[in-house]
């Protein structure tokens, strides 16, 4: 769901499918928290927006975005629906931010290619805080919004 600098949380609604009666597992980073607990909260509207109920909605926190792959985990295990894995690396001026980044998107795809629930991947990987304030609110949409509307979509599937 990119597109060239427009806001993708704009959306016809009417396409989303209703989400009465899924389980949601929010597993969000605690790491850069200014930035995933904007994305948390577009996520958890939006389910609720689209009739998941709020007690049908469990929030797990891990220490940071690297730690999101066992958090997922965790919460596959707990008869979930769907899982939105929320996290936001930074790049410094080490390597430190390739290795989280390739860790993190490994380790949710082998999530979703053997897990028993769909894992959405809703982990900014930005080159600076404005970037990522961007896409958490700002002027490219939240993509905590974004993340839901997939979940609601793939959860159908299964």
């Amino acid at each position: 769901m990119s597109s060239l600098q427009s806001n993708l949380s704009e959306y016809d609604s009417s396409l989303v499918p209703n989400g009465k009666g899924l389980r949601v597992a929010l597993v969000v980073s605690q790491w850069n928290s200014e930035i995933t607990e904007q994305l948390c909260e577009g996520a958890l509207t939006t389910l609720i927006d689209h009739d998941v109920y709020k007690s049908d909605i469990i929030r797990y926190n891990v220490p940071g975005s690297f730690e999101l792959v066992y958090g997922s985990k965790f919460a596959q295990d707990k008869n979930f629906n769907i899982v939105i894995a929320i996290g936001s690396v930074i790049k410094g001026e080490t390597k430190h931010f390739d290795f989280i980044c390739q860790g993190v998107v490994n380790g949710i795809a082998e999530l979703n290619s053997k897990g028993r629930c769909p894992v959405i991947f809703c982990v900014l990987t930005d080159n600076d805080i404005h970037q990522a304030r961007d896409r958490s609110g700002g002027k490219h949409g939240n993509k905590g919004v974004e993340a839901a509307i997939s979940a609601l979509k793939m959860a159908k599937l299964a």
